[in-house]
């Protein structure tokens, strides 16, 4: 399966069957797939050879969508860009990645004219919603172009290359391959419910988890209803309104979604899937969630190197037989799937037992062709044979998969090791607490100190010791935070993640400078 093959897949079950929505405004598949033949056109003719790369640099839009099946179809290779990100980031990425051309939204026309000259590989600008002094309208560039079927096979299997989040240096660029969507879109429809035509509401970013997870919707002749911009209260209204089967969320939107005014009165009957994942979820949050939003959450674990699906837990893995909540799960990450291999490694390179923690390693035909013109660091991630996912974890006697940190977040206190995911579970126990944080900072007696930074529900207030005694009751006193901190908010990447590296900047500063 191509790219592209989804859409044409989803047109054979229904070409007038509503493919895009937005808004108002529904995009067939006979209509997409329309779009995409004569964007194929428009990049040949502008002189984009099959294997060359073509940027789409937007917000949640439906025709930016849409031309990511043109750019398959003419055998180009997609890269989707963070709008998020700054100028300086982005053009490091677009030059890293040979990127060709940029399609972009009038939003970040600025943007573009910023990076430009310093892009000697860039030939083709075009602009989605107007013209630019400095690019094409996307109705100029397409005049005269046709719109009958195109065809013309890629170089090689490689379908898009996306760029990793850069928290820990520049961004590199994943090489993804028709066969690792292929084996991330049949995990999916493997794993998940999906009862009749699908019905996917897309409010996270595109460029990101949301997008991919179109492709099996598509492939199914399912309805993919895009929002534009983040806003809860109509995210709920959508679900009601395009009757939603299937949706997806990072943790900390499902923390306020829970919070919201409207999610009590809100009809989400229609839901089969509501997916969780991007960072660790909160256990107790997401029992919340299996009572308010109800007993549809669906949990996936991946990577960018290794998309969505390393392991997943279906929403009838979070109850036993007999209908109660499966708490001891709750705080795992799923089963691996049935199309991935996934083991714990020590840094010897030896797989462990089942029960032993280690690093999470994973083989299989997810993973990564590797990082775009960087064989060193294919070559690190890939040793010993085994994908290197970067996350400390174990696998229980019954196949779960329990994540307790990012190997780089582990704190060694008094010569304990602490795995910060687990403190920030206790944490997240309190009813105060909306959101935190755990990292460790150099402490003379133990080594390293556990700190906690909290993000409190509107109108909350707690006291540090008395945070101290609860965590300190759950899981004892090594893990118990000896300092905690209380932010109005926590930093965030683009994405939503948590920036524990600016955490610990920010409460680092008053000791170097004291």
């Amino acid at each position: 399966m191509r790219l592209v093959d989804y859409l044409d897949k989803g047109a054979q079950l229904g070409a007038d069957a509503p493919c895009l929505t937005m808004g108002d405004a529904d995009l067939s598949y006979a209509d997409v797939q329309r779009i995409s033949y004569r964007v194929a056109r428009g990049l040949q003719r502008s002189g984009i050879a099959p294997g060359d790369k073509v940027a789409v640099l937007s917000s949640n839009h439906a025709l930016a969508f849409a031309c990511v099946f043109g750019i398959a179809r003419a055998g180009a290779v997609w890269c989707p860009i963070n709008p998020r990100n700054e100028a300086s980031e982005n053009r490091y990425v677009l030059d890293a990645f040979d990127c060709a051309c940029v399609i972009f939204h009038s939003n970040y026309a600025p943007m573009v004219e910023q990076m430009r000259a310093g892009l000697p590989k860039l030939r083709l600008l075009v602009c989605l919603d107007q013209p630019a002094p400095f690019a094409a309208g996307f109705g100029d560039w397409l005049h005269g172009l046709g719109d009958e079927p195109l065809h013309v096979e890629p170089p090689d299997d490689l379908a898009m290359i996306a760029g990793t989040g850069g928290t820990t240096g520049s961004p590199k660029g994943v090489m993804l391959t028709g066969r690792n969507l292929e084996t991330m879109s049949a995990l999916t429809l493997m794993g998940y419910p999906f009862d009749g035509r699908p019905s996917y509401l897309a409010l996270a970013p595109l460029t990101h988890a949301a997008g991919v997870l179109c492709l099996p919707v598509m492939a199914l002749g399912g309805r993919v209803v895009i929002m534009p911009k983040p806003d809860l209260g109509e995210f709920l209204a959508l679900i009601e309104r395009h009757r939603i089967t299937h949706t997806f969320l990072p943790p900390t939107l499902i923390y306020m979604l829970l919070q919201h005014e409207r999610l009590a009165t809100a009809r989400l009957d229609s839901l089969q899937c509501f997916w969780y994942g991007a960072a660790p979820i909160s256990a107790a949050r997401l029992e919340e969630a299996l009572t308010k939003i109800g007993p549809v959450m669906a949990q996936l674990f991946g990577q960018t190197e290794a998309p969505m699906m390393i392991s997943m837990m279906s929403p009838r893995e979070h109850f036993q037989t007999d209908g109660a909540v499966a708490r001891a799960r709750l705080s795992s990450a799923g089963r691996p799937g049935p199309l991935v291999q996934v083991a714990t490694m020590d840094g010897e390179g030896r797989l462990l037992p089942t029960g032993e923690t280690g690093e999470i390693v994973v083989r299989g035909s997810l993973v990564m062709a590797g990082y775009y013109k960087d064989p060193k660091a294919t070559a690190e991630a890939g040793r010993h044979g085994w994908h290197h996912t970067g996350d400390i974890g174990r696998l229980d006697a019954d196949g779960f998969l329990f994540i307790v940190d990012r190997a780089k977040d582990m704190i060694i206190t008094g010569g304990f090791n602490v795995y910060s995911v687990e403190v920030e579970q206790a944490l997240m126990q309190h009813p105060d607490v909306q959101d935190s944080a755990v990292i460790g900072l150099p402490d003379d007696k133990w080594g390293e100190r556990v700190v906690a930074v909290l993000q409190l529900h509107a109108g909350r207030s707690v006291k540090p010791e008395d945070i101290q005694a609860f965590v300190k009751a759950r899981i004892g006193s090594v893990k118990s935070p000896k300092q905690v901190e209380i932010w109005s908010d926590l930093p965030r990447s683009k994405v939503g993640k948590v920036l524990k590296k600016d955490i610990r900047a920010s409460l680092l500063k008053p000791a170097e400078s004291s």
